[in-house]
């Protein structure tokens, strides 16, 4: 039985079009309950992009400049596109999924949205991305946590470009070596690319500062390796997520992806799980 009303699709505007935008774009090109009909770029690439994906989207370079109003404005550009478009979306009473949720720990973006959301036009909606058990961790803060603990445990060579360089010799490492330890909001703003996970975290459950962050650089990992650790009036959880990368590009989570189409399916359908 299928949960999806497709008479009318849902008109979906992208910010960013890097591997996941990409990707959502061909999964949905060939389904009928939800479109891509925009995407929303920097002025120097709208010429090309609107190139690539040829006359059927519209690409833009400011929310101002959309076609039509979609149903549902998905951030997949990283940090920058979402301090960039995010309140603009929200203003204009547009539900916006946020991917990069490492952003929101900049309080500045963060109240920022916060003020431009509502709950009747303009939602903010948070993708869970690369990790599980974000709905079991929401659910345990409403009776109290009393402890919650992340660790990211990466190959040496995830962790180059960020500041694990000046805390190990990644080339050199053999064994499984701590880069970090502390709260997620310092976490998220020391490594920006490895933060939102950390930051999803810390949104659905204790909050940023009381959230306890581990980075860890392993040449026995495999992979990229997610364990949340909880405790609280529910009792207690551990969720270890063990991800494979998209094929098209080896920094991007393929879970990520697909949570972005389960919340897009979500927001098409008449029964959200």
């Amino acid at each position: 039985m299928d949960d999806l009303d497709t008479s009318v699709p849902l008109d979906v505007a992208l910010i960013g079009y890097g591997a996941i935008g990409r990707y959502v774009h061909a999964h949905l090109s060939r389904e009928n309950h939800a479109q891509v009909a925009a995407i929303v770029m920097r002025p120097e690439r709208v010429a090309a992009i609107q190139d690539e994906v040829g006359g059927g989207v519209r690409v833009v370079a400011s929310m101002d400049d959309l076609p039509t109003s979609p149903g549902l404005v998905v951030e997949v550009a990283g940090h920058a596109g979402l301090a960039e478009h995010g309140v603009a979306a929200l203003e204009n009473g547009l539900d916006l999924l946020v991917v990069s949720v490492g952003a929101l720990a900049d309080p500045v973006l963060y109240n920022g949205l916060m003020a431009a959301a509502d709950p009747d036009r303009g939602r903010m909606l948070i993708a869970p991305g690369a990790i599980g058990g974000i709905d079991a961790l929401a659910a345990a803060r409403e009776g109290g946590l009393a402890q919650v603990r992340y660790t990211s445990r990466k190959p040496p060579g995830a962790w180059k470009g960020s500041p694990a360089e000046k805390v190990a010799d990644l080339d050199a490492l053999t064994e499984a070596t701590e880069l970090y330890a502390g709260p997620a909001d310092e976490a998220a703003r020391l490594y920006p690319k490895n933060a939102n996970v950390a930051a999803t975290i810390a949104l659905a459950g204790a909050g940023f500062a009381d959230t306890i962050v581990r980075l860890v650089a392993d040449p026995a990992a495999g992979g990229n390796i997610h364990l949340i650790e909880a405790e609280g009036a529910f009792g207690a959880m551990t969720v270890e997520m063990r991800g494979k990368p998209l094929p098209d590009n080896p920094k991007t989570s393929s879970l990520t992806a697909f949570s972005v189409l389960r919340a897009i399916r979500n927001a098409a359908s008449a029964i959200e799980i």
